[in-house]
């Protein structure tokens, strides 16, 4: 045993937000040319949940922070560092994550916000992890938030019955420990990537230095489709890689919630049952960067995911951006 000492960044705690309002197919169908076959058939979603007038993404992202912080046994004070994953702000600035630092009362760390869409909360855990291993800060909550519902075209039935709002946060705490116990709790391994070049085929219509207006979401679903299942196959077999492991070393996959379909199909590819791969998405829709914590919230909470376990993240979003984390919790 070489004794070197690293620091580790582990999950001590997690917790999920949902809005008051659960939308079935059937309801939806009332509203929007579809039904709940035609839904379910491609996409397995048979519910999700839409935020109302008074509920917001910082809301949901406080609620769910405050969850985290409980189930972590801190307090609010305790942390001091704030990232929200999210494409759907409050505000175009300030940053989401400073309303949330005000809400808890723990004002003077850092907090900011990133944007990569449904692969945004791999994109802020493994920001969080850099600066926590880096000595910026001690203990992090991580959240991925979304009201996607003010971005969907209603009268896009291809688009619309596909997403849903929520939010879903963790908290990460800096620990030292032996390099070589592969057995001791941390974030193991991340990678994440981006290509520009399929910017027309998962958009926003809108923005402030466009069209001086938020847009709506357009999406090119079938090439989607093609596009997630190599790219998802190709980053989990990456960190697996620099882990050192293969598949049969994981306990569950906590895979970006878009459609029942991709997680069959990204599964089969890495020959992983399905029985190891949680999935929400038939009751929560996409909640683009809520869904991989918001599931992972889910499977703590129902006894499935449990201390020791190894588990791996993965999301791919617009821009197009994909990446996933290796921790053992």
């Amino acid at each position: 045993m070489s004794g070197q000492r690293v620091r580790r960044s582990v999950i001590r705690g997690s917790g999920s937000a949902l809005p008051e309002t659960c939308v079935t197919n059937a309801e939806l169908a009332k509203r929007v040319d579809t039904t709940d076959e035609w839904i379910v058939e491609r996409t397995g979603i048979r519910a999700r949940y839409i935020a109302n007038a008074s509920e917001t993404t910082s809301s949901l992202a406080t609620l769910a922070a405050q969850r985290a912080i409980a189930a972590a046994g801190i307090a609010a004070s305790d942390i001091d560092l704030i990232i929200v994953a999210t494409a759907t702000p409050d505000q175009t600035f300030p940053a989401c994550a400073t309303i949330v630092q005000h809400n808890l009362g723990c004002n003077g760390g850092i907090a900011f916000d990133v944007a990569a869409v449904c692969s945004g909360f791999l994109y802020a855990m493994t920001t969080a992890d850099a600066l926590l291993r880096g000595g910026n800060a001690r203990r992090a909550l991580v959240i991925g938030a979304e009201t996607f519902s003010r971005i969907l075209d209603w009268d896009d039935r291809t688009t619309c019955v596909l997403f849903g709002d929520g939010a879903g946060a963790l908290v990460l705490e800096a620990v030292d420990g032996d390099a070589d116990d592969m057995a001791a709790p941390g974030i193991i391994a991340t990678r994440l990537h981006a290509d520009g070049a399929y910017n027309d085929m998962l958009y926003v219509d809108g923005g402030p230095s466009t069209t001086q207006t938020v847009g709506k979401l357009r999406m090119k679903g079938r090439e989607v489709f093609r596009h997630a299942v190599v790219n998802l196959a190709s980053v989990l077999a990456e960190v697996l890689a620099v882990a050192g492991m293969t598949s049969a070393d994981l306990d569950w996959v906590v895979p970006h919630q878009a459609n029942y379909r991709i997680l069959d199909a990204t599964a089969r590819k890495l020959s992983l049952p399905a029985e190891k791969v949680i999935v929400t998405v038939d009751h929560h829709a996409n909640t683009s960067a809520a869904s991989v914590p918001l599931a992972y919230d889910e499977a703590v909470r129902d006894g499935r995911i449990r201390p020791g376990h190894m588990v791996m993240f993965e999301a791919m979003g617009g821009g197009f951006t994909w990446g996933a984390v290796l921790a053992r919790v």
